[in-house]
């Protein structure tokens, strides 16, 4: 992995767990996801035409399949992410997401692409994977205070739902903009529109739900709106030079920022657990980023 890449990912790290941080206090179920996706599409639009313009190559019909695609992927994760909100702590859903997802990207690039981590990076993906799910357990006994045993059971389920959607778009989105080559910023775009599309129907109809919890959030919603795209665009970034195996996990490292927030800000305990997690992926991160 090279030294421009890893920084692209730490960099989206922040980003993305800190609108995570966003999207747990907002709450809310698909209409929180519209109205954060409709409010991106319309930012990222003028940045979009302006990308398309400048492109020497036009968008093909197979260019279009790829972020209609996408899109509908990214939406099942972010209705299931925004659900497991509901239910769980950010240090419990949000390790698991972001820990489940890697993991099974990494084995299926393995698998589908050929590729061919270096020993030393495996041993990293590992070392992070055993400290996104010690940070799991953290969070569920921080939150079996104050919940039921069913309700942390269908946070888990959730979080892991949400992973297994976060390694299926990772290795279609790789493929987007590496074979097809659509131009990372217009992709996710293009997910994004496809996403608020798809929600149309459930939030026009709510639609003074809509306006009101707009109102009661709005530079939450604001924030997700500009930090979700930024963030996954410098993933795609770094996945059109470089090997899923190795963006996957080293992406992960928003998790040790996600629990802080976690712990901080939202007030999720059990902190000895969480430092032994966190020197554990720490460790992982540099091990991938010597292989």
């Amino acid at each position: 992995m090279t030294a421009l890449s890893l920084g692209l990912i730490l960099l989206s790290a922040v980003g993305h767990a800190t609108w995570n941080l966003l999207a747990k206090r907002v709450g809310g179920g698909a209409l929180s996801v519209w109205t954060y996706s409709a409010l991106a599409a319309l930012i990222y639009a003028p940045l979009a035409v302006f990308v398309l313009a400048s492109n020497t190559k036009p968008l093909g019909i197979e260019s279009l399949v790829a972020m209609l695609i996408s899109g509908v992927l990214h939406t099942g994760y972010f209705l299931l992410l925004q659900r497991g909100y509901r239910d769980g702590d950010l240090s419990l859903v949000y390790p698991l997401a972001r820990g489940t997802g890697p993991t099974l990207s990494t084995l299926a690039a393995i698998a589908l692409f050929g590729e061919r981590p270096s020993p030393v990076s495996l041993a990293g993906a590992v070392l992070i994977g055993v400290g996104v799910f010690l940070l799991a357990g953290a969070g569920a006994r921080a939150g079996a205070a104050r919940r039921s045993a069913h309700t942390l059971r269908l946070a888990i389920g959730y979080g892991l739902a949400t992973g297994v959607f976060i390694a299926i778009y990772t290795l279609w989105d790789k493929r987007g903009v590496s074979a097809v080559g659509v131009p990372p910023l217009v992709f996710d775009w293009g997910t994004g529109l496809t996403r608020a599309l798809l929600l149309t129907p459930l939030a026009l109809p709510r639609w003074a739900e809509v306006k009101r919890n707009f109102a009661a959030h709005r530079r939450a919603y604001l924030g997700i709106a500009l930090l979700a795209p930024a963030a996954y665009i410098l993933v795609l970034t770094a996945l059109s030079t470089t090997a899923v195996s190795y963006v996957a996990p080293a992406r992960e490292i928003s998790i040790l920022i996600g629990t802080f927030f976690g712990v901080r800000a939202l007030k999720e305990g059990d902190g000895r657990r969480r430092l032994v997690a966190a020197a554990l992926m720490v460790v992982g991160i540099m091990a991938l980023a010597l292989g």
